[in-house]
């Protein structure tokens, strides 16, 4: 399993770039960016609860995208959460980061211009605990996505649980066994370096690590029931803790009604109870 030590970003030693934030038309913060990680300009959305000072410093929620740039054919989870008040809620400070290619959350093995773990990693969430009051380290740290993203999510914190404290998916392809569909081939483009990626193999691997509290969570699907089910049963067989719900079959959308239950079950500890139908 990948440690932080291990990160593919230390090859590449030149820092992003941010800028100073500027407010958009939807009352978000964002800071645009220039990454040797990513190709060409890329922005950092924020939302910010109304309550918060450096006295009482909030966690961070990744509402991590299903598209590159700013496409938003399936919603915007970032203005989804703002909707839903889901912020101020559980005073959570939100954070979207864009991306040059469609996401997979995968470091191409020879383009340098896509490292999306390392940018992530190596670049997001160094400029926001530095930047924002924030509760720093795992604890602070929480993943949110949706088909990919969701994908993303879960392939985050299997590969670093001392990073990532607990990770929501929704609808997502997470026993996919090759990069042969979804836009895959152009992210992780062998299958060499995919198997570094892949969720159910990340997951026998680190049930050890995870067996302490209820960390990974999914909340229903649209198109990859199958996908879920399997996943299902790997958690159960393996003993892992999570939180699980089946249905209803929903829209393939941030806007399908899954979020809700989903950003609730991260706002808890990781040992409290709730979260799902079926939890374990």
């Amino acid at each position: 399993m990948a440690t932080s030590r291990e990160r593919p970003a230390a090859s590449v030693p030149r820092p992003a770039r941010f800028r100073e934030a500027e407010g958009d038309t939807q009352g978000f913060l964002v800071h645009t960016v220039q990454s040797p990680r990513q190709a060409g300009e890329t922005k950092l959305r924020v939302l910010v609860p109304d309550k918060i000072d450096k006295a009482h410093p909030a966690r961070v929620l990744y509402v991590l995208p299903v598209e590159k740039l700013d496409e938003h054919r399936y919603g915007d989870g970032l203005a989804e959460v703002r909707k839903l008040g889901l912020h101020d809620k559980y005073g959570l400070i939100c954070v979207y980061p864009t991306f040059s290619h469609l996401p997979w959350y995968a470091d191409h093995p020879t383009d340098p211009s896509i490292r999306q773990e390392s940018y992530l990693l190596t670049d997001v969430l160094p400029f926001v605990e530095r930047t924002y009051p924030v509760v720093p380290g795992r604890a602070g740290r929480l993943l949110l996505g949706v088909s990919q993203s969701g994908w993303g999510a879960w392939s985050l914190l299997l590969r670093h649980p001392e990073v990532f404290e607990k990770a929501a998916a929704w609808d997502a392809p997470l026993t996919q066994p090759k990069p042969d569909r979804f836009g895959m081939g152009g992210i992780f483009a062998t299958q060499a370096n995919f198997a570094k990626y892949h969720v159910p193999t990340l997951l026998a691997r680190a049930a050890g690590t995870l067996r302490a509290g209820r960390r990974l969570g999914l909340f229903g699907y649209g198109s990859f029931r199958p996908h879920h089910e399997r996943i299902r049963e790997q958690l159960q067989a393996l003993k892992v803790p999570h939180a699980y719900r089946d249905g209803p079959r929903r829209k393939h959308h941030w806007a399908g009604g899954w979020v809700p239950e989903a950003v609730a079950f991260l706002a808890q500890s990781a040992g409290e109870g709730g979260g799902g139908e079926g939890s374990r």
